[in-house]
């Protein structure tokens, strides 16, 4: 087993690709500190898990970065250490971007962008003090590219490469790794969960997530990647959203053409 002891924290633990690492880490013998607001579904994850004995529930918030200095001490007092800190927490987004109201575009910089930074810099001294350690963050296609009704969602994944790239440069020689998990389409709730331009929730699964890959399949790639120490992993159903990354970087004239006739179905549910 390839992680085998590890001390694993991962948060957005409760559902979706958060539950599907943590299933995966604990088959490959990690000890979990899963993180969510939701402590009944955590438990629910946790009691899932082999060897639910080893793994540990933290109820936390992403948007309360004065709870993190608690959080890491408690981490510590129970279990020594974090060898792997996986930010997974996140929340999607449907809504123009003329009409999105500037508490929903905060809120989502304040769970996608500072929630991960503020936390990676929580367990980051840490890491530096035994001068090992791996940060993982879930990122998504939409680090690479913007489609309409994703703006802020967009701007936060993107800004969460530009800072892992920069953090991974200051701390290689720490033997402090950083990897970029990028998915495309995954079969999860969260489209249903993303906020529309007023802050509620879209309640719709898109089709495109309906069609997207198992968590499962997703989990199994991230892990094979951090194994790897991969600097970046992109994956997904091997269509067009995954095609698009290298498109942008070397037709960027033809990806704006498509991305421009793509629909939004209405002001409060947007597809993609």
């Amino acid at each position: 087993m390839r992680f085998t002891d590890r001390v694993v924290w991962i948060t957005g633990a409760s559902s979706g690709i958060g539950e599907a690492l943590a299933r995966a880490f604990a088959r490959e013998g990690a000890r979990l500190i899963l993180s969510s607001r939701r402590p009944a579904e955590l438990e629910r994850v946790r009691l899932s898990c082999a060897h639910p004995e080893h793994h540990r529930v933290l109820p936390l918030d992403l948007c309360r970065p004065a709870d993190f200095p608690a959080a890491i001490e408690h981490v510590l007092d129970t279990c020594g250490r974090v060898d792997i800190l996986v930010n997974n927490g996140g929340v999607s987004q449907r809504g123009l971007a003329a009409e999105t109201t500037a508490a929903v575009e905060r809120a989502l910089m304040e769970v996608n962008y500072f929630g991960a930074v503020g936390l990676a810099k929580t367990v980051l001294p840490h890491m530096l003090a035994r001068r090992t350690g791996h940060i993982v963050v879930v990122s998504s296609v939409m680090g690479y590219l913007g489609t309409p009704g994703r703006s802020t969602y967009a701007a936060a994944k993107h800004a969460l490469h530009g800072y892992f790239d920069s953090l991974r440069a200051e701390v290689w020689r720490e033997n402090i790794k950083v990897t970029l998990a990028c998915p495309g389409y995954v079969k999860t709730a969260v489209s249903a969960n993303a906020l529309d331009l007023h802050g509620g929730r879209h309640a719709v699964t898109d089709p495109t997530h309906e069609r997207g890959i198992a968590p499962e399949k997703c989990a199994r790639a991230i892990i094979r990647a951090v194994a790897r120490g991969r600097e970046e992993a992109t994956f997904g159903m091997g269509g067009p959203e995954i095609f698009a990354i290298y498109l942008k970087r070397w037709l960027p004239w033809l990806v704006s053409r498509v991305v421009r006739r793509m629909r939004v179905a209405d002001n409060k549910k947007t597809g993609g």
